[in-house]
């Protein structure tokens, strides 16, 4: 099973809002996932972003692979190197 650590897209049309969920690849999108680990909200000025960091440490620490932006996300809050 492939564990990604990614994006739940939230929110209204024009007006989005993240979930960082850790899901199994083979999920869709906005389908079902495994935990929620935070949340990311663009629409702000500045973004608004929280993170559990230790569950994030752990889940990584295990295998799962964030995508491109939760992987700048988590460097932001100084959770990976």
């Amino acid at each position: 099973m492939a564990v990604k650590i990614r994006l739940r897209r939230m929110g209204q049309k024009k007006a989005p809002f993240y979930r960082i969920v850790v899901a199994d690849s083979r999920y869709p999108r906005d389908g079902r996932f495994i935990e929620q680990l935070g949340y990311y909200n663009p629409m702000t000025d500045p973004a608004e972003v929280s993170i559990d960091a230790e569950k994030a440490a752990q889940w990584i620490k295990n295998g799962a692979q964030p995508t491109d932006t939760v992987r700048a996300l988590l460097k932001k809050q100084n959770i990976i190197g």
